[in-house]
């Protein structure tokens, strides 16, 4: 290699737990699984709608932090988009011919 290092194309996928998931992700799926069993303890889940009500929190969560190509994950995605929807989208022109726009 002549002393040169070539960094591995997964590298930063190396920090992650189990290569998918940051801390936060884990912590925010476990509490959505928490509070699902919570209500399941608290709620009537013999009728459809309450055991609907129920594991929706887990549900949520866990559509959340699934990965996506692309994005690290769901919530990753809507960050983004979240992002360049409300952030400043006028781009100022600096390009070859900037210095002939103002003679």
């Amino acid at each position: 290699m002549n002393g040169n290092f070539l960094i591995p194309a997964n590298s930063k996928r190396s920090r992650l737990i189990f290569g998918l998931f940051y801390p936060f992700d884990l912590i925010l799926f476990a509490c959505g699984v928490f509070t699902s069993i919570i209500l399941m303890l608290v709620l009537p889940v013999q009728q459809f709608k309450m055991a609907m009500l129920a594991i929706s929190p887990g549900c949520f969560c866990g559509m959340l932090v699934f990965p996506l190509p692309n994005y690290h994950n769901v919530l990753t995605g809507i960050m983004s988009i979240f992002r360049f929807f409300t952030n400043r989208r006028t781009f100022i022109w600096k390009g070859w011919c900037v210095r002939d726009e103002f003679k």
